[in-house]
């Protein structure tokens, strides 16, 4: 970078769905680039293969050293050692300045549109909600996995359609003959399903894209409607959660599982009857990325957090 460049922010962002990198020349965001996103191995999270793709990507943009690195990622809690992601992405990518942060934060940075008090919950293939005054208050709720919580997510609600489904193929109660037909025509016979949705390392991934087959059967099936308003009622509970102690908190809820009406209605009704509602976010992990590399650029400076915000 020459001395009449721009300082870079190089934003990336890591979900189940993909990977994404984002270069800002100064004020001005330049395009997405993507790659495949988390594969969870029994290690946990491979984050140089992740390091590795980033690069690629930064070098197709001719960024070679960015003046500071946002790595937001899912599974950084639970999944991944953070100081050895923090060495592996200082020296992979580079940069004069490296942040290492939840993708939780970066969420909440996102739809409110910078560092404020607040919460939000995020329903893509995982759930998760997180409240910050980023100062004293720091709370995650859920983001336990899809075999644990995920509570209202895209996996959490293929998941429950599928167990719909084999309750109708084995005759038992509370069975969905429409989602029974819905799987079949996603994943093939039944017999086959295990071996798809527990062995793969996209499982997740694999089980969310049964999401859609369940809010869209959510008109005519009952138990479709009740699993969606399940999901819903939630994701609004966890969100709840996430704000607790937090005076007059802003809330909001960002990813794709907001898309279906039956959810994102749910989700409204449950924090109406507390006296909440929800406002417009303002944008979603990658630009919460790179809003706290710009912010860390003007000051110098980010509330970091040895869980959650960790900075270089």
């Amino acid at each position: 970078m020459s001395a009449a460049s721009p300082p870079v922010v190089a934003a990336v962002d890591i979900g189940g769905s993909g990977l994404r990198v984002q270069v800002t020349y100064g004020a001005q965001p330049g395009p997405v680039r993507t790659a495949p996103g988390v594969r969870i191995q029994p290690g946990g999270i491979d984050v140089e293969a992740l390091a590795r793709a980033a690069r690629s990507l930064l070098d197709e943009l001719d960024c070679a050293e960015p003046e500071v690195v946002v790595w937001s990622m899912r599974g950084l809690l639970f999944l991944a050692d953070r100081a050895e992601v923090m060495r592996i992405v200082r020296t992979s990518l580079g940069a004069r300045r490296t942040v290492v942060v939840s993708d939780a934060v970066a969420n909440l940075v996102g739809a409110l549109g910078g560092l404020r008090p607040g919460a939000v919950v995020a329903a893509g293939t995982g759930a998760v909600a997180f409240g910050t005054d980023f100062v004293d208050t720091w709370r995650r709720v859920d983001g336990w996995g899809h075999v644990l919580g995920d509570v209202g997510s895209g996996a959490w609600l293929g998941l429950e359609g599928l167990r719909a489904a084999l309750r109708a193929h084995d005759g038992l109660p509370h069975g969905s003959k429409s989602l029974l037909d819905a799987g079949r025509a996603v994943f093939g016979e039944p017999a086959t399903w295990p071996r798809q949705v527990m062995n793969a390392p996209d499982a997740p991934e694999r089980i969310a894209g049964f999401a859609p087959a369940v809010t869209g059967a959510a008109a005519l099936d009952p138990l479709a409607a009740a699993l969606c308003a399940a999901a819903g009622e939630g994701l609004a509970e966890a969100l709840l959660a996430a704000a607790a102690g937090l005076p007059d908190p802003v809330l909001a809820a960002t990813g794709g599982v907001l898309g279906a009406a039956p959810v994102r209605t749910a989700l409204e009704q449950r924090l109406a009857r507390d006296g909440h509602r929800l406002a417009a976010p303002a944008g979603g992990a990658l630009d919460g990325a790179r809003l706290l590399g710009t912010h860390l650029l003007e000051t110098g400076t980010l509330p970091a957090h040895a869980a959650y915000l960790l900075v270089d």
